[in-house]
């Protein structure tokens, strides 16, 4: 190895040029695209890999001893997802990060186009018109279009630090305000209240005086008796209902939350065994049509108990912890924004879905990253990990 310490722009070192000698005597710079697959982040591919693994197992523990053969297909559906996935994470990961400033636009309006379609023609799913379905393939375009206004705020936030904050609170609010009314109209609460952490972080990192951020969650904070009476559609309001006072109605709106939380506590210290007999799973008691997606925190807990749920969270912390440590190395202001976007994105659907399964949310219907069987959930998460990886390969500069 040959070769001085270079410095970037940044101030930050750059690691000389690596050779290899070669039988003749001379020597040859390592390629860009070998440095930058050398660069690569394995400890957050790793986890990321691990993760999506267990999600295919945890998905045939909880749907294999149906007797619908398409319940029996969840497990290998998902599979085939991760492995399209994988493979976006890696074209990603080797792709500068800056290319976002002029994919972020396109791919927002692309969102917001399939948002006006499913509207139309899009198909319902536990009474909500969310997901559509374009050459057999099935997905949901509020993912795409979280995905795509991280990446579009995250832009403007960086190249715009000189405008005045209300101004740029108001278009950061137009950007999210237009795929949220889409959102709303299917109607998918979950999804949209996504987005509220997301800008919050966004907004945070990006210079907004604190001040501004404390009147918008106060106004929020008021808003939301209104919006729960006058906004929500009853099965909306009974969930709320149910949340608040389990007891009300064990037959009825509170049902899957009682049961979340007997699956969960039946499960013990260690869990009653993969595949094991006799639980509420196999017998029907949690949601059958939902169980593999929105209630997989639930068949965990009763599979694997208290250690198996400690360890998953142990995992999501790490790769959350990861993704926070990419972004204090990210090397310009651009790239942090996109990381703590992602990172909130993922950090704010656990949240949710867990939360959810223990009684300590409202039931919202929001998968758990990398874990629920959710298709096109897992290719949208796998690449916005993509551009993580990307922000961290890159953080020292143009590498060609």
């Amino acid at each position: 190895m040959a070769g001085s310490l270079t410095s970037t722009a940044a101030g930050l070192p750059l690691a000389s040029p690596i050779y290899i000698p070669h039988a003749g005597g001379s020597k040859d710079k390592v390629t860009p695209f070998l440095r930058k697959i050398l660069g690569l982040n394995w400890l957050l591919m790793a986890v990321m890999l691990a993760l999506a693994a267990f999600g295919v197992i945890a998905i045939y523990s909880a749907t294999y001893m149906r007797e619908d053969p398409l319940a029996a297909e969840f497990w290998r559906k998902q599979a085939n997802w991760v492995v399209v996935g994988f493979f976006a994470f890696i074209i990603v990961s080797l792709i500068d990060y800056r290319w976002v400033r002029w994919g972020a636009l396109p791919m927002y309006l692309a969102g917001l186009g399939f948002l006006i379609l499913t509207r139309f023609i899009g198909h319902k799913v536990y009474g909500a018109r969310s997901w559509l379905s374009i050459a057999g393939v099935n997905f949901q375009p509020a993912q795409l279009a979280v995905i795509a206004g991280i990446m579009v705020i995250s832009l403007f936030l960086s190249q715009f630090r000189q405008m005045h904050p209300m101004l740029r609170l108001t278009l950061c609010g137009a950007v999210v305000g237009a795929p949220c009314l889409l959102i709303l109209m299917q109607p998918d609460l979950g999804e949209c209240i996504i987005w509220g952490p997301v800008l919050m972080a966004l907004l945070f990192v990006g210079g907004i005086p604190v001040r501004y951020l404390i009147c918008i969650i106060l106004i929020v904070i008021a808003f939301i008796p209104i919006a729960i009476n006058l906004g929500l559609k009853p099965y909306q309001q009974e969930r709320i209902t149910a949340f608040i006072n389990p007891d009300i109605d064990r037959q009825g709106s509170a049902w899957a939350i009682n049961q979340s939380l007997i699956a969960i506590g039946s499960g013990g210290w260690s869990g009653k065994g993969f595949k094991a007999p006799n639980t509420q799973i196999e017998l029907g008691f949690l949601p059958a049509t939902a169980v593999h997606n929105d209630y997989i925190f639930s068949a965990v807990g009763e599979q694997w108990g208290f250690v198996g749920g400690m360890f998953l969270l142990g995992a999501f912390a790490l790769l959350l912890l990861t993704c926070l440590f990419v972004a204090f190395c990210a090397g310009d202001q651009f790239g942090l924004l996109l990381v703590v976007g992602i990172t909130t994105l993922i950090f704010t659907h656990i949240f949710q879905n867990i939360g959810m399964t223990i009684s300590l949310l409202p039931i919202t219907g929001v998968p758990l990253p990398l874990i629920s069987y959710s298709g096109s959930f897992v290719l949208m998460i796998m690449f916005g990990l993509g551009i993580v990886n990307s922000v961290w390969v890159n953080r020292r500069g143009d590498l060609r």
